[in-house]
């Protein structure tokens, strides 16, 4: 980020200027942002050559230095930290944005689920020409995504394509973010039960291994990235291609070259151990790396420096019974309160104090690892910072 911080110092409209003449679609979210930006990037190169920040720089700094550095392209595909994604409409004016979902994570220094939701909300309409592609399975998105004052007709309609992806996590969202009545759900539906607020019909839809089209035309989707999860993420992407123009014939095939996004999914033999590489920083996405990890022994790793958030509070809405059966390790700054956790939940575990402890700790085979955001990159360093 280092280049786009002096940049924009030197010039702070920089940021728009480099975007300037170029097609733009922006990806936010609390989960699945790199992830999703690397897959749509991949998707959106069928076009032509892309920008991107697939490292996950995601703020305004890393914007910059992202498309310095890729000097003239006629499409860009940035990942956005939710708290600066009105910033960065404004700087980019964007073809279109991605709204993937909203949950808590690190509530010691960042907005509550509702907050956040309003934030987005005003900013989207601000600009009622920009094309959203959203996700119908959270209610703070859809609502997030749907003009302040529906019923005035000073206010332009967005263009919204809806995808589903699944949402296994609801905690956040029983609450009605419109009139504060509660939640309801049935399957896949959900609705407020004091307002007209409910899941709209998706366009894109995941369909066991593959996506169906608006047109419902099913792609199978063969992916190098682990769990259901990531097909979801892959179409979301399809989704942000096609606002583009890119048909989903012409995208699928691309998106089986993403093996690693920034080491997450990485693989690596150490010692006769297969090392996986899964990033998890807050309960939504714990949840889900639960269901990409194999049955294999498992390294969990917690630290608690500034950009982790300080509060380890969060780690009591994570249920880790699916772990119960396997060996499991734990490690990092704050691993006393993983033990806590873990002791709460009935599974037993062994600390190490080193990445290297752990791995001499299992049999040789498959090493399963699930940090958050520090300890991943501490785990990540030691392997040779792999990508």
């Amino acid at each position: 980020m280092i280049g786009g911080w002096i940049g924009l110092k030197i010039d702070p409209d920089l940021l728009a200027h480099l975007s300037a003449g170029r097609a733009i679609a922006l990806i936010s979210g609390t989960n699945g942002k790199t992830t999703t930006t690397r897959l749509a990037a991949a998707a959106v190169s069928a076009l032509g050559r892309v920008a991107t920040n697939s490292f996950g720089a995601n703020m305004p700094t890393g914007h910059t230095s992202a498309l310095a550095k890729a000097g003239s392209t006629p499409y860009a595909v940035l990942e956005v930290d939710e708290h600066y994604l009105a910033q960065v409409i404004e700087a980019t004016e964007p073809h279109v944005v991605a709204l993937l979902n909203l949950s808590r994570d690190q509530l010691d220094r960042a907005k509550e689920v509702a907050m956040m939701a309003q934030l987005w909300r005003s900013a989207l309409a601000r600009h009622p020409d920009i094309r959203i592609v959203a996700n119908a399975d959270d209610p703070m998105v859809v609502w997030a995504a749907t003009p302040p004052a529906a019923h005035d007709q000073r206010i332009a309609p967005p263009h919204v394509t809806w995808f589903s992806a699944g949402q296994r996590w609801h905690d956040d969202s029983w609450v009605c973010p419109e009139c504060g009545a509660t939640i309801q759900r049935s399957g896949e539906q959900w609705w407020c039960t004091g307002c007209p607020l409910r899941r709209p019909d998706p366009q894109w839809t995941v369909d066991d291994e593959g996506v169906l089209d608006p047109t419902g035309a099913w792609y199978k989707v063969k992916l190098q990235l682990p769990g259901k999860v990531n097909v979801g993420n892959a179409a979301t992407a399809l989704a942000v291609a096609a606002e583009f123009g890119v048909r989903p014939f012409d995208a699928v095939p691309r998106l089986s070259d993403v093996t690693s996004v920034a080491g997450r999914y990485a693989q690596v033999v150490r010692d006769g151990r297969t090392v996986r590489l899964l990033l998890a920083k807050n309960p939504a996405s714990w949840l889900e790396a639960f269901d990409m990890a194999d049955e294999a022994p498992t390294l969990l790793s917690i630290n608690a420096r500034d950009p982790d958030g300080l509060d380890t509070s969060w780690l009591f809405d994570v249920d880790f019974a699916p772990l119960r059966g396997r060996q499991v390790l734990i490690t990092g700054d704050r691993a006393y309160d993983l033990a806590v956790r873990l002791d709460v939940n009935d599974v037993p575990f062994q600390h190490v104090r080193t990445f290297d402890e752990a791995v001499r700790a299992v049999p040789p085979g498959r090493l399963e690892v699930i940090a958050n955001y520090t300890a991943f990159q501490d785990i990540r360093a030691e392997l040779d910072r792999v990508n």
